[in-house]
């Protein structure tokens, strides 16, 4: 299966390891892991989590306030965001059309 982030989930992701790597110069690389393990999980189980609407789904990271928000598309993970947990819920809405959510 393939992984393919949405511009705004990819966006999200690289502000993210921005930001953590202002706050401690190897967060940011320890954030980007986690964020790829996250991913690893998934793939391995992409319907162990909760829907979120009938095509979109979140796993939550270890150790990082952040959940990958995806949608399995055929052979395609895509990555719909990777959200702050702590913004509004439907923030990750940004762009998808109406039955793509």
């Amino acid at each position: 299966m393939t992984i393919e982030f949405h511009p705004e989930a990819e966006r999200e992701f690289l502000d993210a390891i921005a930001f953590y790597r202002r706050e401690r110069r190897d967060l940011g690389y320890e954030f980007g892991v986690e964020v790829n393990r996250t991913l690893e999980r998934i793939l391995h189980s992409p319907d162990a989590w909760a829907p979120l609407t009938r095509r979109t789904r979140r796993c939550r990271t270890n150790r990082f306030p952040y959940g990958v928000v995806y949608q399995v598309r055929s052979d395609l993970l895509f990555i719909v965001s990777v959200m702050h947990l702590h913004r509004q819920p439907n923030s990750w809405r940004h762009g998808l059309a109406r039955d793509e959510s």
